[in-house]
């Protein structure tokens, strides 16, 4: 694949926050994306920025969790804007609730949307990688893999997340393929709102209490972890594989 060739991103859960300002920043480097989200009209608005811009932008509505949903998307992404060698694994949803509480349901739709949905477009986009000798994966864990109050099955996934990426690194890396995570501390997007809703705070006195708590004394935003998630699919990362990046204002125990 020539360098000139305007390579093809797919950022899954794009439709807003992380996802949507990483499809952005990713069209900014010079990528035609995809933007991925359960429901392709509320992908527009994500469209809209990137081509308003002069980017090149797809809306894709896809259910990561479903293996024909996810081929036929991504062969959609492959005929409409070229072989898909960058994806961004954002997809993801809360169920959160102390254990004694989760319901099966609850553990299985975070499981199935996080980890069986990276499962799923990871395998459906590495043939293309394989086939131009170069890819990046990017997947998205979250500070919450080392643990967290209520969130035993986001945390389980996350972590999971992480022995994910750095298998893909071992498996892939032969083929000019790269495999690594980022993991976002606390960043302001509507998944935080909600969890402020759930334990009963508004969202400005919860966003300032996890300041506090922060090093550099400041939410993160999405620009912040879609920064990370351009360098770890730039050309110059080439070298950089398997690792776990926290984007979390300083260090976590």
């Amino acid at each position: 694949m020539s360098t000139n060739e305007q390579r093809v991103a797919i950022v899954t859960g794009a439709a807003r926050g992380i996802g949507a300002a990483t499809a952005v920043r990713l069209a900014e480097e010079g990528r035609a994306v995809a933007v991925l989200d359960l429901d392709e009209a509320s992908c527009a608005d994500t469209v809209k920025k990137i081509t308003a811009a002069g980017g090149k932008a797809i809306a894709v509505g896809c259910d990561v969790s479903d293996a024909g949903q996810v081929e036929a998307a991504v062969g959609r992404v492959a005929e409409e804007l070229g072989a898909p060698t960058i994806l961004v694994n954002n997809a993801g949803v809360l169920r959160d609730n102390l254990l004694f509480k989760m319901s099966e349901s609850d553990w299985d739709t975070v499981m199935n949307v996080h980890l069986r949905g990276a499962f799923l477009m990871s395998r459906a986009c590495q043939k293309h990688m394989v086939d131009a000798g170069f890819g990046r994966i990017v997947n998205l864990s979250s500070s919450s893999a080392l643990g967290n109050r209520g969130q035993v099955n986001y945390s389980a996934a996350k972590a999971g997340m992480q022995g994910f990426t750095k298998t893909l690194a071992i498996e892939l890396g032969k083929f000019g393929v790269t495999a690594n995570a980022v993991a976002p501390g606390f960043i302001a997007t509507d998944m935080t709102a909600a969890t402020a809703e759930r334990v009963g705070m508004g969202f400005d006195d919860f966003q300032k209490a996890a300041a506090s708590q922060i090093p550099v004394q400041r939410v993160g935003q999405p620009a912040d972890i879609a920064n990370a998630v351009a360098f770890f699919t730039g050309d110059a990362a080439g070298f950089v594989s398997g690792q776990v990046m926290y984007v979390a204002g300083g260090p976590l125990n």
